[in-house]
């Protein structure tokens, strides 16, 4: 394998990875899932009860 080949391989590898696009935003994200999902949780508990 030649340095050419490689050197495509790691441009190839650098793509555009929607979870890199979504790292600067993990404190907004995290919490609102949590919240999202407690809120789920509740209905599930509520509407079974």
């Amino acid at each position: 394998m030649s340095s050419s080949d490689s050197s495509a391989h790691t441009e190839h590898a650098h793509e555009d990875d929607p979870v890199e696009e979504i790292v600067p935003m993990i404190h907004f994200v995290l919490p609102l899932a949590g919240a999202v999902l407690m809120f789920l949780l509740a209905f599930i508990a509520v509407s079974m009860a």
